[in-house]
């Protein structure tokens, strides 16, 4: 038998024809941000349905998201449909006036499925097969679960694909690439590596099997490295790296196929997306080419300290920052499926968020152009694994949680803010004149996460340290890929881009040629694509670009602090610092002033043609030097920046400012004596929004 998963990879590799849909043309602009919310009605008494539906259409509420775990209810029998509870809820939603997003079942598998067809589950690590219980145990590769997955999603696309209260579909549930050990999922990557690699010898070459014997004479003799049986530090860091890709490959090509037989069957006026989580580690929400958008979860506080006293309460600024410049400039159209809408059940402490907390998300989202934000759950459950997840109600699905009073109060000023719209407002020049992208790699983040080299090194925080610094300066800064344009970009920023080609490179040069400003950092260049270190120097290939060499890298233990000077002020670091020799002495920006090596170049610029790149060669807990020295490359490009404190975000979008407060102290806008305010005021308080004209 033929496996339909090995042919659908050699399409994802080398094509796609079925193309996905302009995604701006399904959100009206004047529209704003709609508003949704999860509803499971499997989970609750019939007799319990229309209420729930009127009260959700009564608050406000302008759609409910359907289904993505119920596929017992769907397929109760191996080939038997059932879908008529599914097309009452509709019905009622209809009635309603409240608009539907359904869920393709495929993050679960019925009891019956398993127990006849065991195959289709995962293997971990212990090469022990997955068990039903949970979601996200199945094998994608696997040929079984394939066909049942096409079977239910054709009768799902059959039965709603022209229904106009249907106005989109969920594929999955926060997409997740997991490790997966089976033997479908054995031979799909030996079939992965043969199509990317072509020979074995050049497979041996890029993971460098020369090292302690572990030389392949045919493709079908490679098995999944599996470090749990390896051991951590022998593990081949190279055939890791091409595991992570497939795993991704794998993911997201089952995503794809679930679309290609979508869209022959709804109409152009349902749109195709899926959840992916907000920082997602194992997942490229790139690598998918048939949705028409990516949207994402987002679970801002699960009790970590945050900023300040109060931080525990008012969520991680960070995630839903990330997120807003990650998702958005792709195909300029995303939405938060997921935003918690309360406390949760699985963070190390779940506290009660401060009174506006959900309210400053929901208008973080909006400020960053979100067009939909949809929360989990409408009723708080009161049984199984997530009876301690908040929801819009409490128990008894009638009475409004304090999130679910946010969101009434947000449903509320969202109709005054569409009354207030103005079509014709164009974006203020300043933000066009500071325009900056960051550029993200996955497989830099893989790479970096196996051999971080320090316990000090993270790479997400790491990326995440500079682009919170940009935005602190009142930069709209997107997240984008090295084969994106880079000329609309005033400024691009290159975190720990580890791998490196000529052909990056090159694109660089000719950015930084025509007026771009490149700024680069610690761990940048030091690898070629296959995870090799360049023979010829550390770091070499960037050597023409900064005007420099790097003689190689120190790290301090964690209570330790190395000094560096620069423009006469003194600064900390411990976990990273390159040793730079510059060419010239006026490139230097910034210079180590203790350990042995004092007198060594920490940060250097350099001028190529009309633009500059600036080398940062440290990375400092406070990030207070790689603000200082970013504020300076924003200075010598003539554009102005702000000085905002951290956890304040200001935003434009379609004619409207919009501020929120993640610190645990107040903020005074500045300079807006002529501002009309719709929303709040010029001082921001902590958890607060402000929103205005100019």
């Amino acid at each position: 038998m033929k496996n339909p998963y090995f042919q659908c990879l050699i399409i994802l590799l080398v094509a796609f024809s079925v193309q996905a849909q302009n995604a701006t043309k399904f959100f009206p602009k004047e529209d704003l941000m709609t508003i949704g919310i999860y509803y499971y009605p499997e989970h609750w008494d019939k007799r319990d349905w229309e209420q729930d539906i009127k009260n959700i259409s009564e608050l406000g509420f302008e759609f409910i998201h359907l289904a993505e775990f119920a596929w017992v209810d769907m397929e109760p029998q191996e080939g038997v449909y059932t879908f008529g509870w599914l097309d009452e809820v509709i019905d009622l939603a209809t009635k309603y006036k409240l608009k539907v997003i359904l869920g393709t079942p495929t993050a679960i598998s019925p009891v019956w499925m398993g127990i006849k067809y065991p195959e289709i589950y995962l293997m971990g690590s212990n090469y022990l097969r997955a068990e039903h219980g949970t979601r996200a145990q199945q094998s994608l590769t696997n040929p079984v679960w394939r066909s049942f997955s096409k079977k239910l999603i054709t009768e799902l696309g059959k039965s709603y694909g022209k229904n106009p209260t249907v106005i989109g579909w969920q594929l999955d549930n926060e997409p997740e690439a997991k490790a997966d050990y089976s033997p479908s999922s054995q031979k799909a990557f030996q079939k992965w590596l043969q199509s990317k690699y072509e020979s074995i010898e050049a497979l041996n070459f890029a993971w460098g099997t020369a090292f302690w014997s572990q030389r392949y004479s045919d493709f079908s003799q490679i098995k999944i490295h599996n470090a749990n049986h390896v051991g951590w530090w022998g593990t081949n860091p190279h055939a890791l790296l091409d595991f992570k890709r497939y795993s991704a490959d794998v993911q997201a090509e089952f995503l794809d196929f679930q679309a290609e037989i979508l869209r022959p069957l709804i109409s152009e006026k349902q749109y195709i997306t899926t959840n992916y989580t907000a920082t997602t580690s194992t997942s490229d929400p790139r690598r998918t080419k048939k949705l028409d958008f990516n949207a994402f979860t987002s679970y801002p506080n699960k009790g970590q300290a945050n900023i300040g006293e109060n931080g525990f309460r008012l969520g991680d600024p960070k995630e839903l920052s990330f997120a807003l410049s990650f998702y958005s400039p792709e195909n300029h159209v995303s939405g938060v499926m997921e935003l918690q809408p309360g406390f949760v059940n699985w963070g190390n402490i779940n506290p009660l968020l401060q009174p506006g907390a959900l309210r400053m998300w929901l208008y973080h989202c909006f400020g960053g152009d979100l067009a939909f934000a949809c929360s989990y759950r409408y009723r708080q459950i009161n049984y199984s694994s997530e009876q301690y997840h908040g929801g819009i109600t409490t128990l008894d699905g009638v009475t409004l949680s304090q999130g679910g009073k946010a969101y009434k109060q947000v449903i509320d000023e969202m109709k005054m803010l569409r009354k207030a719209y103005n079509s014709k407002a164009k974006a203020p020049k300043i933000l066009e004149e500071r325009k900056t992208a960051l550029l993200w790699n996955y497989d830099n983040l893989w790479s970096m996460s196996r051999q971080g080299q320090t316990s000090q090194w993270h790479t997400l925080s790491f990326f995440q340290k500079y682009l919170e610094i940009t935005k602190s300066f009142g930069v709209a800064s997107d997240i984008i890929y090295e084969t994106d344009d880079l000329s609309a970009y005033k400024v691009v920023i290159a975190p720990a881009f580890e791998l490196v080609d000529e052909a990056l490179i090159k694109k660089w040069e000719t950015y930084v040629k025509q007026g771009g400003n490149l700024v680069l950092t610690v761990r940048t260049g030091v690898k070629d694509r296959n995870g090799h270190l360049f023979r010829s120097g550390y770091g070499e290939q960037i050597y023409p670009l900064i005007d420099a060499q790097i003689d190689y890298f120190d790290q301090l233990l964690p209570h330790m602090k190395g000094t560096i000077s620069s423009s006469q002020k003194e600064y900390y670091w411990n976990n990273w610092a390159d040793l730079i020799n510059a060419n010239k002495s006026e490139n230097v920006l910034a210079t180590y002033t203790n350990q042995f090596y004092a007198g060594k170049v920490a940060v250097v610029t350099n001028k190529i043609g009309k633009g500059t790149v600036t080398y940062i060669g440290v990375d400092t807990d406070d990030a207070q030097l790689e603000k200082d020295v970013l504020k300076e490359v924003y200075k010598n490009a003539n554009i102005s920046t702000e000085n905002y404190p951290e956890g304040v975000y200001v935003q434009w979008r379609d004619g409207f400012w919009v501020a929120v407060n993640y610190a645990s102290n107040p903020y005074a806008l500045k300079g807006l004596e002529s501002a009309t305010f719709l929303i709040g005021d010029k001082v921001i308080k902590s958890g607060g929004v402000s929103v205005w004209k100019p």
